[in-house]
């Protein structure tokens, strides 16, 4: 279906030539599926985005080699192939749905428009179609929700919305670049049998590019591990997992996350009780005033230097129990930080409590401006909190950032001059620079390769250790809450459904709805 034979990808940026995929090659064959591996930077996206020549707007040139689609060399001077190619003949799932899905159309006019310019449906042909699609593709009551926008649906429900899209025009080749990432472990396997079962039903191949070799294992056929811009081994999945030949195949497969670090004190740091929150639904005309209720009686405990996970589906409840934790939103119950009733500060006293209490976003990039260096996100909070000297602040700057790994100079360059990796220590050397008492990450590590997944969890380790500080950590990756958390709250529709040591509930679950998540979670 899909032969790439010995291509070479160059850019042209401002420092000059960069090679960014050195003599790749690879083969997909007709109804398989076929998986990239490797971390950020290995090139395995940008041969992907090369093969339907999207990477031409961005200075990129295939400077050697050929890509053929059904034996023949695609010309990336025809405009007119190119055309038929994207999205008729070879389709692509995008790593962030959001970010791929246009917010200011409905998903109606997103999934039909090529049905209608392309292919010469009418509207209503391709309303019907639509629906047909969205159906196939798990989206319930789907002809009610055409004319709603992106925003309007769920993780998993937009990224079954692009797979609708891509498949609207039945194509040969579907390329899934990362299309899980950020998804729960029970969604993410929804999405990937969804994606398998639509690969049998249309007869399609699946180049699948990931990180995450759990998936691979489970899903691929072949394998092609990338490092570098360069082919390191390919393989069947049977023969890459039980005899990798690579060192760096061997690591990705052979990495091991660790052991939680022991909490340093038995007196307790956050004491949460009969934690309730609920939202406001649109009130009805005459109707009485109705709430979704988000958070149902939440009771747990946490001791300092300890390490608690939050895990749970989308809709869990996860978000607003910590947006409770915080004070960012209305709740009734009682919160006892550091022998401080939480729940009725002044305004004042809760900004100044807050300083105490850090937290470091899912997605680093959106997190930190565009607009302002790495040292002066750094200090932004030192100079909010505090009454240091420009020197000072400047050497504590210099000094987390050497803590995190990375080196002095950095202070001076911008997010987007960043890797996702590095993006992602500032956004923890922001929080550490505060020596606060209490950090909460959510979902740190789900854009991350394993190697580097595995860096800042060390790094978070050795941090915890030095400074004494308590970790919240919400994650869907029960590998890694298992790494850094000694206790484990796993959430369903509001409530706590099982509650205790991360190991013990892991490994010898109680409910029900724990046992799927570990089952969805252990490939």
């Amino acid at each position: 279906m899909l032969k790439v034979e010995n291509i070479e990808i160059i850019f042209n940026t401002e420092i000059g030539l960069v090679k960014a995929v050195k003599d790749f090659s690879f083969h997909v064959k007709k109804g398989e599926i076929m998986a990239v591996v490797g971390e950020s930077g290995s090139g395995k996206s940008v041969c992907a985005l090369s093969i339907t020549g999207l990477l031409k707007e961005q200075g990129a040139v295939i400077s050697k080699g050929r890509i053929l689609f059904e034996g023949k060399a695609i010309d990336y001077t025809d405009e007119k192939r190119l055309h038929e190619i994207r999205g008729g003949e070879i389709a692509y799932i995008f790593q962030e749905p959001m970010v791929s899905l246009n917010p200011l159309h409905t998903i109606s006019k997103q999934i039909t428009e090529r049905l209608i310019y392309v292919e010469g449906y009418n509207k209503k042909e391709a309303s019907l179609k639509a629906v047909e699609l969205l159906t196939l593709c798990g989206i319930k009551n789907a002809e009610n929700r055409l004319n709603d926008y992106p925003h309007n649906f769920s993780g998993g429900e937009r990224q079954r919305i692009m797979i609708a899209t891509a498949l609207a025009c039945n194509p040969k080749l579907l390329i899934a670049d990362e299309p899980t990432t950020a998804l729960d472990v029970t969604v993410q396997q929804q999405i990937l049998d969804l994606i398998k079962e639509l690969k049998e039903k249309f007869k399609m191949s699946v180049l699948l590019i990931t990180h995450d070799l759990g998936v691979v294992k489970k899903y691929a056929d072949n394998i092609v591990v990338v490092k570098n811009g360069e082919v390191v081994e390919k393989g069947t999945c049977e023969e890459i997992f039980n005899n990798p030949k690579n060192e760096y195949t061997k690591t990705l497969i052979n990495t091991e996350y660790g052991s939680p670090v022991p909490p340093y004190s038995s007196k307790e740091i956050f004491k949460v009780s009969d934690i309730n929150v609920k939202y406001k639904l649109p009130k009805k005309f005459l109707k009485k005033q109705t709430y979704f209720h988000a958070v149902k009686n939440i009771n747990f405990s946490i001791l300092e230097g300890d390490s608690l996970g939050i895990v749970g589906e989308s809709g869990s409840g996860k978000t607003s129990l910590v947006k409770a934790l915080l004070h960012l939103i209305e709740f009734s119950g009682e919160i006892q930080f550091d022998n401080i009733n939480f729940s009725s500060l002044t305004k004042d006293s809760l900004r100044k409590a807050r300083k105490n209490i850090q937290i470091v976003f899912q997605d680093p990039f959106g997190s930190l401006n565009p607009r302002m260096t790495a040292g002066m996100i750094i200090s932004e909070g030192l100079k909010t909190f505090g009454n240091k000297s420009k020197s000072e602040i400047n050497q504590e700057v210099e000094d987390i950032l050497l803590k995190i790994g990375l080196t002095k100079d950095c202070k001076n360059r911008y997010p987007h001059e960043f890797s996702g990796g590095q993006r992602q220590r500032i956004a923890i050397a922001r929080a550490i620079v505060m020596k606060p008492k209490v950090i909460i990450f959510d979902e740190p590590t789900s854009s991350l390769d394993k190697n580097i997944q595995l860096q800042i969890l060390k790094l978070l380790k050795d941090l915890q250790q030095e400074y004494k500080i308590t970790y919240i950590f919400i994650s869907h990756d029960l590998h890694i809450v298992e790494s850094i958390c000694n206790n484990m709250i796993v959430m369903k529709d509001g409530k706590v459904v099982e509650y205790g040591k991360s190991n013990a509930i892991i490994h010898n679950p109680q409910n029900e709805y724990t046992k799927n998540l570990i089952q969805a979670a252990w490939f």
